[in-house]
């Protein structure tokens, strides 16, 4: 597929089938991910990978109790088979920030020096790319965030204090969806969000 095609065909999905992933596909998937962008190759991306049922369903239970499902306006996103969680550590950028060839910069003094949370770029960069390489893999993807549930996803799966959850990535095999009520709304078009020369 011609990547101009990858991009216009990438979408939010939220209904997947039950239907499994082979672990060889969601590996390279995470190792194209892991190949983006960081500053000062601090390269501080981890990825907590569930896949199947028994795994996924302790991510679900951590963060939506059985008791809440019934008002879930997408279960059928619970069936997807893989849920990939990306943690960035905030405080690697400070540690590699205060090496020789980087302290300079200042940026090693700590995470408040950074006016510019680059973890959080970097980490992004890594996300789409993996929502990319899924689209890729002829597969579905959508990234949902873990807004309050961090520290009970962190703890359920034992990720070490300090780093960060960028959100969740549920990936596999797309089903019949409804469109979320944001995807109606258009995009701007290219003259309006480019400022050739100034603004």
């Amino acid at each position: 597929m011609k990547f101009e095609e990858l991009i216009r065909r990438r979408r939010m999905t939220r209904a997947f089938t039950p239907e499994p992933v082979e672990s060889a596909v969601v590996d390279r998937m995470v190792d194209a991910a892991r190949r983006g962008p960081s500053a000062g190759n601090t390269a501080s991306i981890e990825f907590l990978v569930l896949e199947g049922v028994e795994q996924t369903a302790r991510y679900w239970d951590t963060t939506l109790p059985v008791e809440q499902r019934s008002m879930f306006p997408w279960p059928e996103l619970l069936h997807a088979h893989v849920l990939i969680v990306p943690w960035v550590d905030p405080a690697a950028y400070v540690r590699r920030y205060d090496e020789p060839d980087k302290t300079s910069t200042g940026l090693g003094a700590s995470t408040h020096a950074w006016s510019v949370p680059y973890w959080f770029v970097d980490g992004g960069a890594a996300a789409m790319t993996l929502l990319l390489a899924a689209e890729n893999e002829g597969l579905g993807a959508l990234l949902f965030g873990l807004f309050d549930h961090e520290d009970a996803v962190r703890i359920t799966f034992g990720v070490p204090m300090g780093l960060r959850a960028l959100g969740a990535i549920a990936i596999g095999h797309r089903a019949p969806d409804r469109p979320s009520q944001s995807a109606g709304r258009t995009r701007r078009p290219l003259e309006k969000i480019v400022h050739r020369g100034r603004w």
